[in-house]
């Protein structure tokens, strides 16, 4: 997204006061793992059974929801396909300005008698508007390094019996969004790959974000993130020891963000995004929570528009819920690093 304020020019490379993490994180053992053989043809095994039997969790524990910040952000949409009066009064004031037909978001004051007050001496029509929900989902805290790959289903629907099967419709191959599964082995099937997450149960990669360790990028600090633009996926890093891991949603194609390594040079608690006004997906954004500025106007961010996260969804920041984006706030600050990167081409 784009910051619509005037922003600081001069990229700031200040210590911010980390909280500590005391933990160690140990290295995992070489996994020897039955179900690494599984092939196309011979995709299953007693033996991968009874490992996955054994080994049913990744070691993490998820981040508690930020009730207290997230309640605090009750916003409505604006709903109208045509710009938008903003009132001085309800019903008969003078009009002050209109808000134009687009992804455009406001805070309510107070509502009566089917006008909302936008901002003091502001209104807007009830009818024009709609309330939103932010996502509750969060990120993991990795309480060990995992001995296998692991991620987040991302879509509801039904696992298949076999790489490359159709899906079957019993109740127990559902799959639910936002589970997070380990991935026991990955079989190729028509181009695509295909992740075994329980006995049984494969799904095809494009219904997963994986968790992918990359290397520690030469000059970074001792806290760093980076974002896996293929997976939409988010690590963070204190040295080489994953600390946390989440779904994000990146730039869209027409916006996509920028591969490479960066450093956090400003945040805001709360900032106030636009952009593209006069075209179609023209935008409007108040108070963007826990915004960390690392490539110009590009941010890491709260989101409370869209729960869409695991896809790319944006004008080129980086999304996250509002629970995410004020764990990595307080963890990275300024002069954070930020590693953007892609595990595969998209």
């Amino acid at each position: 997204m784009m910051h619509r304020a005037r922003l600081i020019l001069a990229f700031l490379l200040l210590t911010a006061a980390f909280v500590p993490i005391t933990r160690a994180i140990e290295a995992a053992p070489a996994l020897r793992s039955a179900c690494q053989g599984l092939t196309f043809d011979a995709f299953a095994s007693p033996d991968c059974d009874a490992e996955m039997a054994s080994d049913p969790q990744p070691p993490v524990v998820a981040l508690a929801i930020d009730n207290g910040t997230v309640a605090g952000y009750t916003f409505m949409r604006v709903i109208a396909d045509h710009p938008v009066q903003v009132l001085s009064a309800p019903g008969g004031g003078r009009m002050l300005y209109t808000i134009d037909a687009g992804f455009n978001f406001i805070t309510p004051r107070s509502v009566r008698e089917g006008w909302v007050e936008i901002n003091p001496g502001e209104y807007v029509a009830e009818q024009y508007l709609a309330y939103v929900q932010p996502s509750l989902f969060t990120g993991v805290y990795i309480q060990a390094e995992p001995p296998r790959p692991f991620g987040w289903i991302l879509k509801h629907g039904y696992a298949s019996d076999r790489p490359g099967g159709a899906p079957v419709q019993t109740p127990e191959m559902k799959v639910t969004r936002y589970t997070l599964t380990y991935v026991y082995s990955t079989v190729n099937a028509d181009g695509l790959d295909w992740y075994l997450v329980a006995p049984g149960k494969w799904v095809e990669q494009r219904s997963m974000g994986l968790v992918k360790r990359v290397a520690r990028p030469e000059g970074v600090g001792a806290r760093w993130v980076a974002v896996d633009l293929y997976e939409q996926v988010l690590v963070a890093y204190e040295g080489d020891a994953m600390v946390f891991a989440t779904l994000v949603s990146s730039g869209l194609p027409n916006w996509s963000t920028r591969e490479g390594l960066f450093q956090v040079w400003t945040q805001q608690i709360n900032a106030a995004m636009s952009g593209a006004e006069g075209l179609p997906d023209y935008y409007r954004l108040e108070n963007v929570p826990y915004a960390l500025y690392f490539d110009g106007n590009i941010s890491l961010h709260g989101t409370y528009w869209h729960d869409g996260f695991g896809y790319r969804h944006s004008h080129g920041c980086v999304n996250l819920t509002i629970t995410d984006a004020h764990w990595l706030y307080d963890w990275l600050g300024l002069g954070g690093s930020v590693y953007m990167y892609y595990s595969r081409p998209y």
